[in-house]
């Protein structure tokens, strides 16, 4: 019906204001199910608890909905019958015609008792619904209808205002084509309880963007999402404030979605980010006393295409067992690394093998403790026939106890894939290089493969975290026998040391390696004084990057690494610890020790008084000038990154001066990544995850998550554990995420739950599978545990069955 017909009213009935007593048999109405048909009918309710004429909005609203039914394909359309007469909720016969209905309504007690209970029995049938903005204003003192919209707003009238809206669903027809940063005017309402978790969030409003005033609800601000309801389908959004909003194309699509599913149209995943279909269970039992029977001191994980898990433990013993310190003995931190495998089958764990490993001297000063042993694990790209596996640690045997040096491999083992045991006989050393290992720490260990079967080997800076008061690795006096271990210039900012860096070869059947076109050196590099480079290099100026991955689909590298120590930054050496996160895209230097974050410099100390400082470095033009540098002295530019958290906030900036050098001012910060703290924190990166169609398991994660990638903390607290969606077109340049939502209810934290977050990876199952480190240090305990996140939500609604017209 044409807009302007409105306000004669369409259904004939008492008007909405009537309050006759309700009828009981109204609860048990003989709707079939569910309603609708073919003919795809959408009501739209406008009734008020004000008189007065009808709102330009409501007009507005009717005008564009109908436009929605009468455009698109032919198989989509739907006629649209607009009424202010609330007494078609007690008329079953006429309730039952339609697919969906509309609220469009400005709030307050819209519907008796009679008319909410006919609403009621008509969801319960299997009907759809969608509100509009202030609909979540109706049936104020209905708990009932509460649930229907999801979230009631706060107190307080919006005004208009241009925001930015964050497109977190790119599937659900309401979302998948809109852009990823939706800017656009509107009044943005705040929730009196954030409804994230119990509903299906599709996008939420950036408030750093606008101004919300009173009773913001911060980074996590919901705007439009969806649920199964009580039997039927709900959408809300809480757009569509002004008259202008039903021009938006956008926004007309963002409804032409919603309508497509609740009235049956299409099916759609309004359950996938609903935090109660997730199930985690612990998959391995703790350690037989005095053994490392069931898992070792957690350190990574990777799964077979078969399912089985395999995880390494780096080489801390039980709690129980002697630890040696003392470098007069032979044993000086002898420990074993050892690598379970479970199998989902029998949900047996097997050990599968033993590696005595130099990494096990517990905790203590710097010069006790220790993070080298078994540090990486991968598979094979053809495991399943050769079940070869590769491991990236430091052997006790090569350790030098006079020069507190020792040696770093990658090798390549053999796996008996029926029996699920290791031949360490088998071993083919692919890569090695020394470590100093008088003081602690930063041994990095992830590994990860791309789909041209290049091996990606993660690898910290080999550096004291002292001697600089927890600002840059840059101090140049300390070192053992004539070897730094504080000046990470050696390493990390050294075109010639594998340490610090991210390194990229191409494993070879014999056992060698070739090295892939692209990475950041050729190794056959000379410049001034005779400097020279590795070829193995494809990342430099990672600090400890403990977990990467690759994601096969695009072949990008995903990393991150943890910062230094110190706990804000300072005007004089520059910015606070910052643990990282990167889109890595191609060969690039990421700053270490020189520049961290979106390339914030660190101030320059060098010889005869490392107390004093010198200049700011320069990201775009960084030269090594360490007199413990054997590499080049030019270095490429510094990329900025992605994510970089302080313990004050994620994504610290600062105003900078015409040169270019931040203020490091803390009351001057402004906070980017507002979702992010640390405190105590660890980065810990996840894998990009991808849905697959063609998988028939039960668990998988929904393709609500393809594409989003997982980073989190070791730490728990505020720390973070979060899905992101990055832009393809800035990640590679250090571009922000453009959305990010918690995890924290799914991958579950607190001491009973996944606390301390040491590895986590998606199965050939869909299932995520996360390794929790325990409750000590440089041992396993009775918390250290394998575990498992599945989801349990079902597929898409409606059942395909009950489509309108047909499957879809």
């Amino acid at each position: 019906m044409a807009a302007g017909v409105v306000a004669a009213g369409l259904l004939s009935g008492p008007a909405a204001s009537a309050r006759p007593a309700p009828d009981p048999s109204l609860t048990t109405m003989s709707i079939k199910s569910p309603p609708g048909g073919a003919n795809v009918r959408v009501l739209l309710f406008h009734g008020s608890a004000a008189g007065g004429d009808e709102s330009p909005l409501v007009n507005a609203g009717i005008a564009a909905i109908e436009r929605i039914g009468q455009t698109g394909p032919e198989n989509q359309r739907f006629t649209v019958t607009a009424t202010g007469d609330a007494s078609v909720f007690t008329n079953d016969t006429k309730l039952s015609r339609f697919n969906t209905i509309v609220f469009l309504t400005g709030g307050g007690d819209v519907l008796d008792p009679e008319q909410e209970a006919g609403l009621e029995a008509y969801m319960e049938a299997g009907g759809g619904f969608v509100g509009l903005h202030d609909a979540a204003r109706a049936e104020p003192y209905s708990d009932w209808f509460s649930g229907l919209i999801g979230a009631r707003p706060a107190a307080g009238q919006a005004t208009v205002q241009r925001a930015t809206v964050e497109v977190g669903d790119r599937v659900h027809p309401a979302t998948r084509g809109l852009p990823l940063e939706w800017k656009r005017p509107d009044k943005w309402l705040n929730w009196v309880k954030n409804p994230s978790g119990d509903v299906h969030t599709v996008a939420r409003v950036r408030e750093s963007t606008y101004r919300p005033g009173a009773g913001a609800n911060g980074w996590d601000h919901p705007v439009s999402w969806c649920r199964d309801y009580d039997g039927g389908r709900s959408f809300y959004t809480g757009m569509g404030g002004t008259v202008s909003s039903y021009d938006e194309t956008d926004f007309r699509e963002h409804l032409r979605g919603a309508l497509l599913w609740t009235t049956r149209l299409v099916r759609a995943d309004c359950k996938a980010a609903i935090t109660g279909n997730y199930k985690a269970e612990r998959l391995t039992q703790p350690n037989q006393p005095g053994k490392n029977d069931q898992i070792g001191e957690p350190h990574g994980l990777v799964t077979a295409p078969d399912g089985r898990v395999f995880y390494i433990g780096r080489g801390g013993a039980a709690a129980s067992q002697p630890v040696v310190t003392d470098w007069n003995d032979p044993n000086v931190g002898k420990g074993t690394g050892e690598i379970h495998v479970y199998d989902p089958k029998t949900g047996k764990v097997t050990l599968a093998g033993a590696l005595t490993v130099f990494g096990n001297k517990g905790g203590g000063d710097e010069l006790v403790k220790v993070e080298e042993g078994l540090l990486g694990i991968e598979l094979d790209p053809e495991f399943e026939q050769n079940g070869w596996v590769y491991l990236h640690y430091t052997p006790h045997s090569g350790i030098d106890r006079d020069k507190r040096m020792a040696e770093r491999r990658v090798s390549r083992f053999t796996l008996d894939l029926a029996t699920n045991k290791l031949d360490l006989a088998s071993e083919k050393v692919l890569l090695k290089w020394p470590v100093q290992i008088h003081s602690c720490c930063h041994a990095g260990g992830g590994m990860a493969w791309d789909s041209k079967g290049n091996l990606y080997i993660a690898t910290g800076d080999n550096n004291s975290s002292g001697f600089s008061d927890g600002y840059s690795g840059n101090n140049p006096q300390p070192n053992y026998k004539g070897v730094s271990f504080a000046d990470a210039r050696r390493t990390a900012g050294n075109t010639n040391n594998l340490n610090g860096k991210i390194l990229r070869i191409h494993p070879e059947p014999d056992g060698t390696y070739t090295l892939p076109e692209g990475n950041l050196f050729t190794g056959k590099e000379t410049a001034e004084g005779g400097g020279k480079t590795r070829g193995e290099i494809y990342v430099m100026g990672v600090r400890n990057p403990a977990r990467i991955s690759v994601d096969k689909k695009t072949d990008i590298l995903y990393a991150g690494w943890v910062g230094p120590d110190a706990g804000s930054p300072s005007t004089t050496w520059g910015p606070a610890k910052y643990d990282t996160f990167a889109v890595i895209t191609k060969a690039s230097n990421r700053g270490w020790p020189y520049c961290m974050g979106n390339k914030q410099p660190y101030r320059d100390r060098n010889l005869p008084d490392p107390s004093k400082p010198l200049g700011w470095y320069d990201c775009d033009h960084p030269k090594n000038e360490s007199p413990n540098n054997d590499g080049l002295v030019n270095l490429p530019p510094v990329t900025g990154n992605n994510i970089w958290y302080s313990p004050q906030g994620g994504g610290p900036d600062f105003p900078r001066d015409a040169n270019g050098v931040p203020s490091y001012k803390a009351e001057e910060a402004t906070y980017r990544l507002p979702w992010l703290k640390g405190g105590g924190q660890a980065a810990m990166n996840g894998p990009v995850y991808r849905y697959d169609d063609t998988s028939s398991s039960d668990v998988k994660w929904p393709a609500y998550w393809d594409g989003k990638w997982f980073v989190g903390d070791f730490y728990d607290a505020d720390q973070p554990r979060n899905a992101v969606l990055m832009d393809p077109r800035t990640q590679g340049d250090g571009g922000l995420p453009v959305h990010s939502e918690s995890l924290k209810k799914i991958v579950p934290v607190g001491n009973d739950g996944i606390k301390n977050l040491m590895g986590w990876t998606f199965g050939p199952d869909g299932a995520l599978y996360v390794l929790d480190y325990g409750r000590g240090f440089f041992t396993s305990d009775a918390k250290s545990a394998l575990w498992r996140v599945t989801y349990t939500g079902g597929g898409p609604t409606p059942a395909a069955g009950q489509l309108a017209r047909g499957t879809q």
